[in-house]
């Protein structure tokens, strides 16, 4: 996310000038600068002809050499007038703009198309639809073959697709990445597995998760986002990129890359391996990070210079805000207004954003329509014009 520009300063410097010489000198110096002056043109006379013909390119016409006259030169300047007019004309903008449904919007046609006739024609241009959640559900009937234990839902792409597009928006799709623990179960080559191999690891809730270092976990959502994309998904949107919170007693039976600095490549192979999925099947791919990740310091897939993606989504949930965030070291309390709390976010995490196209989430169960009204106009007004609501 870049700040406003506030003008580059311009700093100038004075020339020096250099006086005493005597009348003796000044005869010699003019009649050394003639002799130089004469050695050059000889020199450029010389040497102009082959390097032209060395660095010319076969099939170049060659270029003029007489001086423009001045009419041409007049020309030359209207012509570069007009077109400088014509490539500074105004263009329009366009801002990724979205409203988020919830898992219990995906469970029939009925539900799905109720929950489209609620949201007003002109709050934004997409719907995103969560159709690969945290956890591992699958809200879509899909034909991928380690998702057919996660499937939640009996709805049909082809289904969605059309019924948000005859509600007059376009779909995006949202997927959880690695934040899964159905895939491992059944698949668990997918998962983290402890560094001697006896068997797999689980968080401190007892949920397994599939890992970057997985090529069967890397294919399956690939394989996923090829699906989306067939089925006419004009975005994706992939969610926790992240690793799970290993506690110190993990690192040491899990393999040590995960406790290097540099593990953040995993994520951000991946990110571009679904990036390159999407691309090819016609639509774009957004990165989803939390703030809480981020104040956490867990969001390592934030790395511009590894990224093909610039495009990320920043979910700020509300909820989780108001009880407070803590990175082990420091406590973020966010104890006022949901506006005030926005504002005081986004203000910690806008280091992160720099090289980056934001747009800014705003979720949580606890909000009504016009508190997230008011959470609109706050990023609005932050100077952020992409924005997804729910």
């Amino acid at each position: 996310m870049k700040r406003r520009n506030k003008g580059r300063k311009i700093y100038k410097t004075k020339e020096k000038n250099y006086y005493g010489k005597s009348p003796v000198g000044k005869i010699l110096s003019g009649a050394l600068t003639v002799l130089l002056i004469g050695g050059i043109g000889f020199l450029g006379y010389s040497l102009a002809e082959p390097i032209v013909n060395y660095t010319q390119h076969k099939g170049d016409e060659p270029e003029a050499t007489e001086p423009p006259t001045t009419e041409a030169a007049e020309t030359s300047e209207v012509s570069t007038e007009a077109v400088t007019e014509t490539v500074t004309k105004p263009v329009k903008e366009s801002f990724y703009t979205a409203v988020a449904l919830k898992t219990a919007d995906m469970a029939s046609v009925e539900s799905l198309r109720s929950a489209l006739a609620a949201v007003p024609k002109n709050e934004a241009e997409y719907i995103e639809l969560p159709l690969k959640v945290s956890g591992g559900g699958i809200y879509y009937a899909s034909s991928v073959l380690e998702a057919q234990t996660a499937i939640r839902s009996e709805l049909n792409l082809s289904d969605i697709v059309k019924e948000v597009e005859k509600s007059g928006f376009k779909p995006a799709a949202v997927i959880s990445v690695f934040h899964d623990s159905i895939m491992p179960e059944a698949y668990p080559e997918g998962g983290y597995v402890l560094s001697d191999g006896s068997s797999q690891w689980k968080d401190g809730s007892g949920k397994q998760w599939t890992t970057p270092y997985s090529q069967r976990a890397l294919d399956y959502n690939a394989n996923i986002v090829a699906e989306l994309t067939s089925a006419g998904f004009e975005q994706i949107i992939c969610s926790d990129l992240i690793f799970p919170d290993f506690s110190e007693s993990d690192l040491e039976v899990l393999d040590p890359v995960l406790g290097q600095n540099d593990r953040c490549i995993a994520l951000t192979s991946a990110a571009n391996l679904l990036y390159d999925k999407a691309f090819s099947g016609g639509a774009s791919m957004q990165i989803e990070v939390s703030a809480e990740d981020i104040l956490k310091g867990k969001a390592d897939v934030l790395q511009p210079m590894l990224l093909t993606s610039g495009n990320i989504i920043l979910n700020i949930d509300l909820d989780k805000l108001s009880s407070g965030i803590s990175d082990g070291n420091t406590v973020y309390e966010f104890s006022g207004t949901h506006v005030e709390n926005i504002e005081k976010c986004l203000d910690l995490v806008n280091d992160k954003l720099v090289g980056f196209n934001a747009a800014i989430r705003i979720s949580g169960a606890s909000l009504d329509k016009g508190e997230l009204a008011e959470a609109k106009e706050a990023i609005s007004d932050y100077g952020c014009k992409a924005y997804v609501i729910g």
